[in-house]
């Protein structure tokens, strides 16, 4: 067991030798290590594994796999129909599923070998060789220049820069576009050309690969050439991740430590799995139960055949010819949601400052851009007395401090900068935005940070003077404490301690100060969904600073317990302290974010945040996108009390919290929005997901998976913060995998994101500033996150209804199919005697009944696009798979079996007493076939006619074009001699059924009656127990047929028009053709109407105010 200094201990670790130099002689033993290669593979399939591993995976559908023993079935044994009609369809459906998946799989080996073959420099011999990315290996020492991308694990050796640090963007590891600050280590930071690293002697112990990335452990050996090893340990802020860009730094040099499918970014990719739809699933199991009773038809077939020939006189059958014949997006459930750069542009703006009670409004700031709008400084309140001047400068200098943000350096690195009253903004940056926020506000108010340099902050004050404070300490930001600060000298001597944080961990520390007035300012700018942080000071004598230095350095020495005492020490220093005020934040949203996330929760989508940003902001973002909302209890599972509390306790806290209000009844048939329960907010982080999915000490871990579960039904959103890339697809597997098995969609722009969108049933890839990673493996991609509004209650709503329709509408015309043709057998002695000509067997499905169905599929629209977006609400009545339930399910089953029992025995009643033609001819059972085949297809068709409410030119084409082609086709398949067939058994058939009287008769009267029970079932159900979207049909027909009597006012397309405004009865009773002027009332406002004469638009005016509307072609003052 190996144990670096002031870590943990862990059992395995790795020796990576720098620059593959052996350790000098007696030190320790050289033991070459076998590592992968730097490639990467993100393909699913090789060139020899393709085929049999698609195949596999598509005979693992079960429709595919039905047709498939259908067509051995036909290949082996002798049967009526042709193996053909079985295996073209499945041949050319399995063909073009394996094009398409082998098309999308040759992309990303493209994208990989792109990855793979990009050069990289890297030292060897004391020069700078190129190669390919993937040839490096662990321990060779890398080259890295500006804007490049590292090509693995590396630890930071050196930079150009002299004080040994680096800039670098992780916007595609954890979503943050924010600069970053790194630290070479210690003892070879002054290495800055190839030969002095080529010199260097070290080794480096570290961890195994683990996909945490903000955790690192490890420890570097230097050997000089007399003493023994200096040892110097490692953390994350020396680690520089595969994926990060190095910004702001010409160049740095790393040794590898982590090469390909071990780098961290590797770790976290979430392998890509097939996604199967909820209708998919609903369709397996419906053809699992029809080909169960297509078993059973033929056990009870084959069964009374063998008892029809065991009696004597009945061997030979009656007839004994043979024939030689979007799926997903729909009902989600959840929506997994990135925050930066998904929710948010990730660009802050200073809104305001409140010191003691004074509030300042700057020049509003974005990026260091000025908006052309604003004004100068807008002091709201009175201006502050000379004590309150005094603190306001002190604010202001606090703000200039008390961070962490870096100055972008010139082209010109080590030239000189431009001087400071050049009037040019400088440009900063930081790992955090809002800190790059505050120091562009104060700048507005008078107060530059200029830069850092030689450990000394300079700034420009008001008077145009430079101050300059010695930067003594600085107390580093962490969630538990949410708060930082810097201890400063100024150049009078004067020690000052600044301290910014959340309000909660700055008010408790706080013993002088207006802390009402600032508090309030505070609680009203979080209700707005502003970003807050509070700002204090106190002043320390020599003596005072001289123990908190001692007491720092103690803590940063530890070996042992290290970030413990640090926190032990932070807590001691950062007390009594004097208030001074607090800032006000803005992250801008994306346009409509909060729009469409309140449109997901009306129409009871549950929406969960996942980030990898700490909880202060992304609580605060999810206020502003109204994910959470004024009356939303918060609810803490965090690092911080769990510390407080054991896990268990917390849990069963929590549970009882949530189940207090709510009793039996469940937030999924609120969505968070009812008015009569309380809304519940959870937060959590990942350090206590990792205690929930650890497994516990008895091995188990679902009672408190169970427990955070029930926990999160109850709570109107859930905010996932701290987040690592394979915490966020363990967050939607477990939702995925409850035991209500919930649709789920997950939706993010960065590689970060990549696990939760392949995890997920539908991912949805933003195309924004973080890279296209997210796009290439999302199942859909958007611009922006407003277009999931539309993509999921509009397009999603209508792929539903038109999916479900298209499932339940084949089964049900195959069960008016087939059932006949089993019936059937009990009247040829069950001879395997077809009913339908080979012909229509073949193109039933194929040609006669296949396009409206498709067109169906492809336009309906049940409920127009406007009330769709206008109201979210409908999306509920599709929610829960609800149109391909069992009972929807039973009922066309039954309605396909009462169809087919009218079909056979209304024309079997019909042939009954042997009907024959003018000419004294006998109907044979051809002739019977074709009369079932007949209304069948007539009624299958306008069923669907039926159920179609979107008409349009090419509906109207397609199936009254259908049942034309139906009987064209069988008119010439009839009515001509082919000669490339031997026998033509429906010669003149089809001719001679429609020759006759009671045919005709029959089909109108038989598809009369099969018709009947569904729309009678339609017009009961329409008008007792109507659905939303039925309601919504009614009212918009009725809007529709009031608007039509009055064409003027159909023109005028008021969005404020409805249907019960039009309350003049003789208006209703008048005539359109009226030569007369006519009153009417249209939203409480008197309209003339002037009649439509000699074809042209009739024309409307406000009686009140004068003003003209006018028609398309005649314009009339009235």
């Amino acid at each position: 067991m190996t144990t670096c200094a002031g870590e943990e201990n862990w059992v395995d670790s790795r020796t990576i030798y720098v620059g593959h130099r052996e350790p000098p002689p007696g030190t320790e033993a050289y033991i070459p290590q076998r590592y992968p290669d730097n490639r990467i593979v993100s393909s699913k399939y090789t060139f020899w594994n393709f085929i049999p591993k698609n195949l596999f995976e598509q005979f693992r559908r079960i429709a595919n796999f039905y047709f498939l023993i259908i067509f051995l079935v036909q290949l082996i044994i002798d049967t009526p129909t042709s193996p053909v009609t079985s295996g073209l369809p499945l041949f050319f459906v399995i063909t073009v599923t394996a094009i398409k998946q082998g098309y999308e799989d040759w992309l990303r080996h493209k994208a990989d070998n792109a990855m793979n073959q990009c050069p990289v420099h890297f030292i060897q011999h004391g020069k700078l060789v190129r190669k390919q990315s993937r040839k490096l290996r662990v321990g060779d020492i890398v080259m890295v220049k500006e804007n490049e991308t590292f090509p693995c694990d590396l630890i930071f050796l050196s930079s150009n820069r002299g004080d040994g640090t680096c800039h670098v963007t992780t916007a595609s590891l954890d979503g943050e576009s924010s600069h970053k600050t790194h630290y070479a280590v210690q003892d070879t930071k002054g290495f800055h050309t190839e030969e002095d690293i080529d010199g260097l002697h070290a080794t480096i112990e570290c961890e195994q690969p683990q996909p945490d990335l903000y955790k690192f452990v490890g420890r570097i050996n230097v050997y000089n050439d007399l003493n023994d090893p200096v040892v110097r340990p490692l953390g994350s802020e020396n680690l520089l991740l595969r994926g990060a860009t190095l910004k702001n730094t010409e160049k740095i040099f790393g040794v590898a430590i982590y090469t390909g499918m071990e780098t961290k970014m590797a770790l976290n990719y979430q392998s890509k799995s097939q996604k199967r739809s909820a209708v998919e699933k609903s369709m397996n199991v419906f053809l699992i139960v029809y080909l169960c009773i297509l078993v059973s038809k033929a056990l009870i077939n084959t069964v009374l055949k063998y008892v029809w020939q065991s009696k004597p006189f009945r061997d030979e059958p009656w007839y004994n010819q043979k024939t030689d014949s979007e799926r997903q997006r729909n009902l989600v459930e959840y929506v997994f949601t990135d925050k930066t750069g998904t929710l948010t542009e990730n660009n802050m703006e200073f809104k305001e400052c409140c010191i003691e009670g004074h509030v300042y409004v700057p020049h509003v700031i974005c990026n260091g851009q000025v908006l052309p709008d604003s004004s100068g400084i807008d002091m709201i309140d009175s201006s502050p007395g000379v004590s309150g001047r005094e603190r306001e400068e002190l604010f202001f200098r606090a703000l200039c401090l008390c961070h962490t943000v870096q100055v972008k350096d010139d082209d010109n690195v080590d030239g000189p900068r431009k001087p400071p009253d050049s009037g040019k903004s400088c440009v900063y940056i930081s790992s955090s935005p809002d800190e790059v926020a505050l120091v562009e506000g104060v700048q507005r108010l008078g107060f530059t940070y200029l830069r850092l340099r030689d450990n000394y902050m300079e700034i420009l004050n008001r008077d145009n003077d430079i101050e300059r404070f010695e930067l003594l300490e600085i107390l580093s930001f962490d969630s538990v404490r949410r708060r930082m600060s810097v201890i400063v000298k100024s150049a009078t001597g004067e020690i000052y301690l600044f301290c910014k944080g959340a309000d909660s961990s700055i008010f408790p520390r706080v013993i002088e100060g207006k802390v009402d007035q600032i508090r309030s300012r505070v609680e009203r700018n979080a209700v707005e969904g502003l970003r807050t942080l509070c700002v204090a000071y106190k002043r320390l004598i020599p003596e005072e600073y001289e123990g908190i230095y001692k007491l720092l350095q103690a803590a940063k020495v530890a070996l042992q317990d290290r970030e413990k005492k640090l926190a032990e020490a932070y807590e001691q220093i950062e007390k009594d302290l004097i208030l001074l005020g607090a800032t006000a934040v803005e992250d801008r949203l994306q346009e409509k974010a909060a729009d469409t996330i309140e449109a997901l929760q009306k129409a009871g989508i549950k929406v969960w945040v996942l980030t990898g940003d700490k909880m202060e902001t992304a609580a605060a973002t999810c206020y502003a996108c109204k994910l959470f909302r004024r009356n939303t209890q918060l609810l803490e599972l965090t690092t911080k009390k769990i510390e407080e509390q054991s896990l268990h306790d917390v849990l069963f806290e929590l549970s009882k919290t949530v189940l207090r209000c709510s009793g039996s009844l469940t937030r999924d048939t609120f969505s968070g929005l009812s008015t009569d329960l309380q809304d519940y907010g959870l937060i959590i982080d990942g350090a206590a997901l990792s205690l929930i999915m650890k497994p516990r000490e008895d091995g188990s871990s679902g009672n408190y998976r169970e427990l955070f579960l029930e926990i999160c039904r109850n709570c109107s959103a859930v905010l996932c913060c701290r987040m690592a890339p394979l915490q966020k697809a363990q967050i939607v597997k477990l939702i995925k995998f409850s035991k209500e098995h919930p649709i789920t969609l997950a939706v993010g722009d960065g590689a970060n994101d990549v696990s939760m969108i392949l995890e997920a049933h539908v991912g949805i890839g933003v195309i924004g500033k973080e890279g296209r990673q997210a796009a290439r493996n999302s199942d859909y991609a958007v611009p922006k996150f407003k277009h999931l509004k539309k993509m999921l209650l509009v397009h999603g709503h209508f792929y539903y209804i038109r999916i479900a329709e298209l499932v339940q509408y084949f089964f049900y015309k195959n069960v008016c199919f087939i059932f006949p043709q089993f019936l059937y057998q009990f009247f040829c002695g069950f001879s395997q005697q077809t009913l339908y000509d080979t012909a229509y067997l073949t193109l039933y499905n194929i040609s006669f009944t296949s396009l409206p169905i498709l067109l169906y599929s492809l336009m309906e629209q049940h409920v127009s696009i406007d009330m769709l977006k206008r109201d979210p609400s409908l999306y509920r009545d599709i929610a829960k798979n609800a149109l391909l339930r069992w009972r929807v399910f039973i009922y066309w089953t039954f309605l396909g079996v009462f169809d087919a029992l009218v079909f056979f025995f209304g024309a079997y009643f019909m042939f009954e007493n042997t009907t024959v033609t003018s000419n004294g001819q006998i109907f044979g059972n051809w002739t019977f076939g074709t009369l079932v085949f007949t209304v069948m297809v007539f009624t299958v068709t306008l069923k669907l006619a039926l159920d179609t409410h979107y008409w349009t030119w090419i509906n109207h084409f397609v199936i009254w074009g259908s049942l034309l082609f139906y009987i064209v086709f069988s008119l010439l398949w009839g009515g001509i001699i082919w000669p490339f067939l031997n026998y033509q058994r429906m010669y003149y058939v089809f001719i001679q059924m429609l020759s006759c009287g009671p045919a005709w008769l029959s089909i109108i009267l038989l598809i009369t009656v099969s018709l009947l029970p569904d729309v009678l079932k339609k017009v009961l159900c329409r008008q007792l127990w109507p659905t939303a979207t039925e309601r919504t049909q009614n009212t918009s027909r009725q809007c529709q047929d009031h608007v039509s009597e009055f064409t003027s006012l159909a023109s005028l397309q008021s969005p404020s028009y409805q249907s019960h405004d039009l309350t003049s009865p003789s208006a209703m009773e008048s005539s359109s053709h009226s030569k007369k002027l006519m009153l009417t009332f249209w939203n409480s406002k008197e309209y003339l109407v002037h009649p439509s004469i000699f074809g042209l638009s009739s024309n409307c005016c406000n009686s009140s105010s004068r003003h003209y509307y006018h028609g398309s072609s005649l314009e009339t003052p009235v």
